[in-house]
C-alpha cells in the first residue's frame, strides 16, 4: 500500500510539474545514412499531443549517437564509420533547430558509437576500435583536441561476438568525479577518474557475468543507483555506486527469449519506472518498476514495437516515450501511464530512414 501511495503521489507531482513545461521541444534524430537517409535531423515535438514537425537537416556520415549541452547550443555526435571518417562532430544549433557543423576530429578508433561531454571533455565509446578517445574541449566547447586512447580488453565466453575489444558505452558519474565505460568483450565496467581536462585509468568498477557484454549504463537521479543493460545475456543489472565503483545489487531479465540484441536503458523522469530495449526476437521494450526503498526491479510488462528498437528516449514530462526502429524506418510514438509506467502505441510513426537516436534539447 505505502509503494502504491508513493506511486500516485509521484504521478500527480509529475502532472502538476508537466503543465508549467513547455509544449514544444527541439529534438534531434541520429540515423544510419547507408540507406537513404540524410544524417542528422531536428524536429519540433509537442510533449502534449505527440505531434512532430521537420525543422532542418544536416548531412554527415552515420550520425548514429549524439548528445546535446545543457544549454541547448552544442551537439556532440559520432560518426559511425570503421574507416578514417570516424570521428567526433561538433555542431553548433539555433534555436529553430538549424544545425551548423563546426569541425569533426578523428575518434582513431573505428565505429564510435557513443558520446558524451561535461562542458571540458568529450568521451567517445569506439566499437570496433576497440577503446574509448577523450578529448580536452575549448573554453567554447566548440573545438577539440586530439584524443588520448584507453583501450578495452578481451575475456568474455562468446568467440563470436567477444573476439576483439569493443566499448560501447562512456559517461561521466553523476558525482562529477570519475568515467564509466563498459568493456563489452572482457565482461566488465571499467572507472576512469576525473583530474580537470585530462582522465586517469582507476582500475575496474564492476565485473559483471560472464557472456553478458555490457552495453548501456544510467544512473538514479540522486546518484546512488546504477542500471546496466547488458546484449549478450539480455540482462538488467542494478548496482549501487560509490566513489567511482558498483557493487551489484539485483539482476533481472529484460530479454526473455535469448535474442543477445539488448540495446538500450532508462530510467522514467521521476525514478519510478525503468524502460529497456531488446532487439533481433520479440523485439520490444521491458518495463520494470522501481522499489521505492530497495531501489530493485520489478518487471510489469512488455511492448512490442517495429524492427530493431536500438535506442529511445522519455519526454521530460513523462507522458511521452519515442523508440528509434532502425529496421522499420521509423520512431514510435508511445503514451505513458504515468501511475503505472505501461505503454499505449499512439499510431503517430515519425517516418524516416534507419533512425538510431533520439534526444530532446534541454528547456532553458
Amino acid at each position: 500500500m505505502k509503494n502504491n501511495l508513493t506511486y500516485l503521489l509521484a504521478a500527480i507531482t509529475l502532472a502538476a510539474c508537466s503543465h508549467q513545461m513547455p509544449k514544444q521541444l527541439t529534438m534531434l534524430v541520429g540515423t544510419y545514412t547507408y540507406d537513404g537517409s540524410h544524417g542528422i535531423y531536428s524536429w519540433r515535438f509537442n510533449q502534449e499531443t505527440g505531434q512532430a514537425e521537420l525543422l532542418d537537416s544536416l548531412a554527415m556520415p552515420n550520425p548514429s549517437y549524439l548528445t546535446i549541452t545543457k544549454d541547448g547550443e552544442t551537439v556532440y555526435a559520432v560518426n559511425e564509420t570503421n574507416d578514417s571518417r570516424a570521428a567526433l562532430a561538433i555542431i553548433s544549433l539555433q534555436p529553430h533547430g538549424e544545425m551548423e557543423l563546426v569541425q569533426k576530429v578523428p575518434t582513431c578508433g573505428g565505429d564510435p558509437c557513443y558520446v558524451a561531454s561535461n562542458g571540458w571533455i568529450a568521451l567517445t565509446a569506439n566499437y570496433s576500435g576497440g577503446s574509448m578517445s577523450v578529448f580536452a574541449l575549448r573554453d567554447d566547447g566548440l573545438h577539440a583536441a586530439h584524443p588520448v586512447l584507453f583501450p578495452g580488453a578481451i575475456g568474455g565466453p562468446d568467440s563470436s561476438r567477444q573476439e576483439a575489444p569493443h566499448v560501447h558505452c562512456a559517461c561521466f558519474t553523476p558525482d562529477g568525479k570519475y568515467v564509466l565505460a563498459t568493456d563489452f568483450s572482457a565482461d566488465r565496467i571499467l572507472s576512469f577518474r576525473l583530474a580537470g581536462e585530462t582522465v586517469e585509468a582507476n582500475g575496474v568498477a564492476a565485473e559483471v557475468s560472464a557472456d553478458s557484454g555490457p552495453r548501456h549504463l544510467v544512473f538514479s537521479r540522486d546518484g546512488r543507483e546504477a542500471y546496466l543493460m547488458s546484449e549478450l545475456s539480455g540482462k538488467v543489472t542494478v548496482f549501487r555506486y560509490a566513489d567511482g565503483r558498483l557493487t551489484p545489487l539485483q539482476e533481472i531479465v529484460s530479454d526473455s527469449v535469448g535474442a543477445r540484441g539488448g540495446a538500450d536503458i532508462h530510467l522514467s523522469p521521476d525514478g519510478r519506472f525503468l524502460y529497456s530495449s531488446n532487439r533481433l526476437q520479440a523485439e520490444g521494450l521491458a518495463i520494470f518498476a522501481v522499489d521505492t526503498l530497495t531501489d530493485l526491479l520489478t518487471r510489469i510488462g512488455y511492448q512490442p514495437t517495429a524492427a530493431h528498437p536500438r535506442q529511445f528516449q522519455i519526454t521530460p514530462n513523462g507522458k511521452y516515450l519515442l523508440c528509434c526502429c532502425r529496421d522499420s524506418n521509423k520512431i514510435q510514438v508511445f503514451r505513458r501511464d504515468l501511475l503505472t509506467g505501461l505503454l499505449t502505441d499512439t499510431h503517430r510513426d515519425i517516418l524516416l530512414r534507419r533512425p538510431v537516436c533520439v534526444q530532446f534539447v534541454p528547456v532553458k
